[in-house]
C-alpha cells in the first residue's frame, strides 16, 4: 500500500513539473468561466456557522458570513437563516430556506427557546457592542434584551423559558474609556485582564418595563461554558484563575444556585475540567477532562464515573441523549471527523456510520432527537446539514455558495499506509487539474528517452525518481 501510494505521488509532481505546460493550459481552459482559486474568489465563498435544530425538529436556525467590501468599509457581515424541515414519512427535505435578519451589522450565534417559539441572538447593531436580541417567529422586529457596554459572549436559555443565562467581560473604567477616546489606548499584554462574569436576565419585564441583568459570580475567577440544569434552578459552569491563555490548565468546575448565587465547588482536581452539561433527566452533569476523557458526575453527589476513552483522545461533547443513556460527541479521525454515541451504564463507544467528511459546529437539539452541523469535503464547501439520531443520514438544508460558480480544484482521494511501527497512517492525495490518463500516457513516452531542454532540472529528477521504480 506504501509503494502505491508513494508511485501515486510521485505520478502527481510529475505530472505538475515534467508537463507543466500542458497541466497548465489544460487548467486554464476549465477555469476560464470560473475564474481562478485565487484570494479575491476565496472572499466570495459565503461561511455557514451556528446549525440549531428546533425543539421539534421541524425547523432549523443557522448563520451565513458574506464578505462586504466597499470604500467605506471592509469585513465580514454575519446574518440569520430559517429553515422549515419536512419529516413527513421518517424522511428529512427542506421545503422553505430565507433570511430572517438584515442590515450593515452582524446577527449570530442563534439559540431557540424551549417552546420554539423564539429565537434570542446576539448583535452588535448598536454601537458595534455585542448585545443579546428577541425575535418572534410570529413576525415583527427583534426586539433587544440588554444594552450592555463590554458585550455579551455566550448565553443559554434556562429549560422553564423564563430566562437566559449569560456571559460578560468586565466593562472599562472611565480611566481606560477616556484613554480610548483620546486613542492613547496602548496597553501591557496579560495586565490589567477583564474577567468573563455569569449573569441571569429575565425575559419578563419588570414593574417599570426593564429587564435588568443580575450578576451572579463575583468571585476571583473567569466564568468559561454553562449550562442549566433540568428544573433551571441551577447552573454548571468552568472557570479558570484569569482569561491568560496560560491559565487554562486551572480551569475547574462549580455549581451556582439562580436563585442565591451560591457556588459550590463540584470538579478541581489537577487536571483541567470544562464543558459541563447537564443530563436531561437533571441526575448527572457530563464534564470534559483534559486528560482526554468523559466524567460523569452524580448531581446528588458522590465519586464521578470516567467513561471510556475514545479513539484519539479529544472528545467535544455534543449533547445527551433523550433518556439520558447515551453521551454524542465528536472528535477527529484520520483526515476527517467522526461522530460516537457512548453508552454511560456500559462504558461503551458505538462508531456512529456516516460518509467521509469534515464535520463542525454539531449540536443535538432539545429533544435530543436531531442533530444540526455543518458538514464539508474537499470538493464542497461548508453548508448546513441535519440528521436523525436513528441513523445518521445528513440531509443538505443550505445552499448558500449555489450560485457562485466555483473554479475546478484538483480531485482529492484519502490514502492510508503503514508506518515502521505498524501504525497505520491518513493522508490526502490532491491530483493536479488535467487529464492524468493523457498526461500519463505522455509521461510513459518521455521515460525511455532524454526529456527535452522544457524538462530539464527538477522534472528531470523526478522523472529518474519514478523510473527507479520501475
Amino acid at each position: 500500500m506504501k509503494t502505491l501510494a508513494t508511485a501515486a505521488i510521485f505520478l502527481g509532481f510529475v505530472v505538475l513539473f515534467v508537463s507543466a505546460a500542458t497541466a497548465q493550459t489544460t487548467a486554464a481552459s476549465a477555469q476560464t468561466s470560473a475564474g481562478a482559486w485565487d484570494p479575491e474568489m476565496q472572499l466570495k465563498v459565503r461561511a455557514v456557522a451556528a446549525p440549531r435544530v428546533s425543539p421539534d425538529s421541524k425547523r432549523i436556525v443557522y448563520t451565513v458570513s458574506e464578505a462586504v467590501t466597499t470604500p467605506e468599509k471592509s469585513e465580514f457581515v454575519t446574518q440569520i437563516w430559517l429553515a422549515t424541515i419536512d419529516t413527513k414519512q421518517g424522511n428529512i427535505d427542506t421545503k422553505q430556506n430565507l433570511q430572517i435578519t438584515f442590515g450593515d451589522k452582524s446577527s449570530t450565534n442563534p439559540k431557540w427557546s424551549p417552546d420554539g417559539n423564539w429565537i434570542a441572538f446576539t448583535s452588535n447593531r448598536k454601537d458595534n457592542k455585542n448585545n443579546l436580541y428577541l425575535l418572534s417567529l410570529n413576525g415583527g422586529e427583534a426586539e433587544p434584551l440588554t444594552d450592555v457596554k463590554s458585550g455579551v459572549t455566550d448565553f443559554a436559555w434556562s429549560p422553564d423559558g423564563r430566562s437566559i443565562a449569560f456571559t460578560m467581560t468586565d466593562a472599562k473604567n472611565e480611566e481606560e474609556e477616556k484613554n480610548d477616546k483620546a486613542k492613547n489606548d496602548f496597553r501591557w499584554v496579560d495586565e490589567n485582564v477583564k474577567m468573563s462574569r455569569l449573569y441571569v436576565l429575565s425575559i419578563q419585564k419588570d414593574a417599570n418595563g426593564k429587564r435588568e441583568p443580575r450578576k451572579l459570580t463575583t468571585g476571583n475567577f473567569n466564568v468559561g461554558d454553562f449550562d442549566w440544569s433540568a428544573d433551571s434552578s441551577r447552573i454548571a459552569f468552568s472557570h479558570t484563575k484569569t482569561p491568560i491563555a496560560n491559565d487554562w490548565t486551572s480551569s475547574d468546575v462549580s455549581i451556582i444556585e439562580v436563585a442565591s448565587a451560591k457556588v459550590t465547588v463540584l470538579a478541581n482536581t489537577p487536571a483541567a475540567e470544562t464543558s459541563p452539561i447537564y443530563s436531561p433527566d437533571g441526575n448527572s452533569i457530563a464534564i470534559l477532562v483534559r486528560t482526554g476523557v468523559i466524567q460523569v458526575f452524580p448531581t446528588n453527589g458522590g465519586q464521578p464515573k470516567t467513561l471510556a476513552a475514545s479513539y484519539d483522545g479529544q472528545p467535544g461533547i455534543a449533547g445527551w441523549s433523550a433518556d439520558s443513556r447515551r453521551i454524542y460527541f465528536s472528535e477527529a479521525k484520520g483526515t476527517g471527523t467522526q461522530i460516537y454515541a457512548l453508552d454511560v451504564a456500559a462504558n461503551r463507544i458505538e462508531e456512529i456510520k456516516t460518509s467521509p467528511a469534515v464535520f463542525t459546529a454539531i449540536a443535538l437539539n432539545r429533544s435530543g432527537k436531531t442533530f444540526g452541523f455543518v458538514r464539508q469535503t474537499p470538493d464542497t464547501p461548508g453548508d448546513a446539514f441535519v440528521a436523525s439520531v436513528s441513523d445518521f443520514t445528513p440531509v443538505q438544508i443550505s445552499h448558500v455558495n449555489a450560485d457562485l460558480k466555483m473554479p475546478t480544484v484538483g480531485r482529492t482521494e484519502v490514502i492510508r499506509w503503514k508506518s515502521k511501527d505498524g501504525k497505520e497512517i491518513e493522508g490526502l492525495l490532491t491530483y493536479p487539474i488535467c487529464d492524468l490518463a493523457r498526461e500519463s500516457a505522455r509521461l510513459k513516452r518521455l521515460r525511455h528517452g532524454i526529456p527535452s531542454r522544457e524538462h530539464a532540472g527538477l522534472g528531470r529528477r523526478r522523472l529518474s525518481g519514478v523510473d527507479g521504480r520501475g
